[in-house]
């Protein structure tokens, strides 16, 4: 008997069920949003450090504006009368009624992660609910207390323990494609509110750009980032607004530069639908292909002759579009219509039914 005849079939491929895709698709996301929610809490915490007797007019602008780029200021208005430190860092951190707060973040990657526990590895989920079970300790507590940058490290090192993880011990497939998917969705948008932060609402007066003020924030900006070494190393000198948002925007090989993230999506996008190179499957890979093409052929100059926000206020609904037909294209259940279905049924058997 030859060889080729003992060997088995080969197994077919079964698609993916929307639910498990959805699952996947917000353990990635939430868990990059945690990551963020601490890079902006720290270095925030810490830009304050660069402030000369900060009065409480120049403390509630800080705050408020950090709660302003992350979108949740009216829901803070209805939780506490005050924007400062103590307050805004225990409603981005463990305020529940916060859906954006790294332990509500944390809860609902946790909760994602739980319903498609036969789908990911031991070490993903290990490394999930122990940061669950730290942010619901007495431990966290104390920690944030006494040493708020050490509790935020913590954090970000489980953010970044799990992408490792999943690296590593999740197969390569759909599933991992749906989870980078999320993670660098999230990852982007994140991008585009730090800078807007700094440009839009901390933007100085005209007498203070380029004043040890500015180059703070704009220094504050890249470690929120974790990029002020990669800066330096790509451009050498001092830091400049220009330079800095040129290399948060425009970068292709630093990983939280827009236009990574970006690649990313649609890399990401075409191996989960099987979309070759120039041509799209669905109206998210157009748009983003589209975001793409636009970042490869705009220069810095362009963008802030136009406008930085400007500029970065004409990506964010194209993201938030191409998350929202993400999910009808993957992840929405489709209604059965019970009918239809009883009388195709129906039909089906008359067809087969032996003539007379």
């Amino acid at each position: 008997m030859k060889a080729a005849a003992l060997s088995a079939p080969p197994r077919r491929k079964l698609p993916m069920l929307s639910r498990v895709a959805n699952s996947l698709y917000w353990l990635g996301r939430y868990f990059e949003r945690a990551e963020n929610i601490a890079r902006l809490l720290d270095v925030n915490l810490q830009l304050l450090l660069d402030v000369e007797k900060p009065d409480d007019a120049t403390l509630a602008e800080h705050w408020t504006s950090l709660l302003s780029s992350s979108g949740d200021a009216e829901l803070f208005r209805q939780h506490f009368a005050k924007a400062d430190a103590a307050n805004v860092t225990e409603f981005m951190t463990f305020a529940t009624a916060n859906p954006n707060s790294i332990l509500s973040c944390t809860l609902a990657a946790r909760e994602n992660a739980r319903m498609i526990r036969d789908r990911i590895s031991l070490e993903m989920w290990e490394t999930v609910n122990d940061l669950h079970l730290f942010l619901h300790s007495l431990e966290a507590r104390t920690l944030w207390q006494h040493s708020p940058s050490e509790f935020y490290a913590r954090i970000k090192n489980a953010s970044h323990l799990f992408q490792g993880l999943t690296s590593a011990t999740f197969p390569h497939d759909e599933g991992y494609n749906f989870i980078q998917l999320g993670r660098y969705i999230e990852r982007a948008d994140k991008t585009i509110r730090l800078l807007d932060l700094k440009y839009h609402i901390l933007l100085p007066a005209p007498t203070d750009v380029g004043g040890a003020v500015d180059t703070a924030q704009w220094r504050s900006v890249l470690r929120c980032a974790s990029a002020l070494e990669a800066y330096r190393r790509f451009y050498v000198s001092e830091i400049l607004p220009w330079k800095v948002a040129e290399f948060l925007l425009f970068s292709e090989t630093f990983p939280r530069s827009v236009r990574y993230c970006l690649g990313q999506i649609d890399l990401y996008l075409r191996r989960i639908s099987g979309t070759p190179v120039g041509q799209h499957n669905n109206e998210a890979e157009r748009l983003c292909g589209r975001l793409v093409s636009e970042l490869n052929y705009t220069s810095i100059d362009e963008v802030f002759r136009k406008g930085l926000h400007e500029f970065l206020a004409q990506i964010v609904p194209v993201l938030d579009q191409v998350s929202s037909i993400i999910f009808d294209t993957f992840m929405a259940h489709r209604p059965v219509d019970e009918e239809a279905e009883v009388r195709l049924h129906q039909q089906e058997e008359q067809q087969q039914q032996p003539c007379a």
